[in-house]
């Protein structure tokens, strides 16, 4: 099994920006944002891939992104660009790749070794740099468990809801039943290996009402964040996948009641009507870990 996802920050947010921009960059690396992701993939222009490469590696070697974990997509396995991406970016040592269209353990297995290498090369903590798997295929689906288990280097795998629709041969639609069950997948082999889940884009920018939304039903299914592609998206998605105040101080109250009534012996016990067990407990027990991640309650 992998070991525990090592970041620091609650990973709410992860805000995408072209890779090709310094301006954008350094305009995201002042945001909200939990993690910056300069991408080389979508957004940038097969004929810009090489600039952008450039750009970005001198951006993390220069610019102060105020404690932001800093992740680079990097080109999907196998095509050429990947290994010149791979190559480069590593040695200018971001906090993490993100990998997209991950169909198979062989490709996460294959840039393990290559950030091994350039780890022991530049005498940096083997496994510094973590990754993060794009599951958005349907062979990725099918085999999400064995790639939740690759490498003990992955911390979080992402579900890219439009990149499915697409390999499956439909289209989004606001209910989102064609992505459901590729969606909770990725949670459950998220949660089994303890790996973060972090929820597709929400394409409509101007539809902040939309979005939260579709961050509740996602933070109910389990994911822990979500993928922002405009900076007027990251309020929203933080507020979703931070434990609210009531959410935080019922938690608080029931974890000192069950330890008041667990030294008298009660090991199942009742709170307003509702019947309290060690399940409910646990719950309670990581709302307010996941409160202290996002500063919400004291460490």
């Amino acid at each position: 099994m992998p070991t525990p996802m090592n970041s620091k920050t609650p990973r709410r947010s992860l805000l995408f920006t072209p890779g090709d921009s310094r301006r954008k960059i350094e305009k995201v690396a002042d945001l909200a944002a939990d993690v910056v992701v300069l991408d080389l993939e979508d957004a940038v222009a097969l004929s810009a891939k090489d600039e952008a490469r450039r750009i970005v590696c001198k951006a993390l070697k220069t610019i102060d992104f105020n404690g932001k974990e800093r992740f680079v997509r990097i080109n999907a396995p196998g095509m050429r660009l990947f290994y010149d991406d791979l190559r480069a970016v590593s040695a200018a040592q971001p906090d993490g790749l993100v990998i997209p269209k991950v169909s198979n353990t062989a490709d996460l297995v294959q840039i393990d070794d290559a950030l091994t290498a350039v780890e022991q090369e530049q005498a940096w903590p083997e496994g510094s740099i973590r990754l993060m798997a794009l599951v958005e295929t349907a062979a990725g689906i099918l085999n999400v468990r064995e790639i939740a288990g690759a490498t003990g280097r992955l911390d979080a795998l992402i579900f890219g809801g439009e990149d499915f629709v697409t390999d499956i041969g439909t289209v989004r639609t606001g209910p989102g039943w064609e992505i459901f069950y590729a969606r909770s997948a990725v949670v459950v082999a998220a949660a089994a290996f303890n790996l973060q889940a972090i929820d597709t884009v929400f394409a409509d920018t101007r539809d902040g009402d939309g979005l939260q939304k579709d961050a509740e039903i996602a933070r109910g299914l389990g994911y822990k964040g979500k993928i922002a592609i405009h900076p007027g998206q990251i309020a929203v998605i933080n507020e979703v996948f931070s434990p609210s105040a009531a959410e935080i101080a019922a938690a608080a109250r029931l974890l000192k009641l069950a330890a008041q009534l667990q030294d008298a012996g009660a090991g199942v016990f009742m709170v307003e009507g509702k019947m309290v067990d060690a399940p409910l407990i646990k719950s309670a027990e990581q709302l307010l870990d996941r409160a202290r991640l996002c500063g919400l309650w004291p460490a």
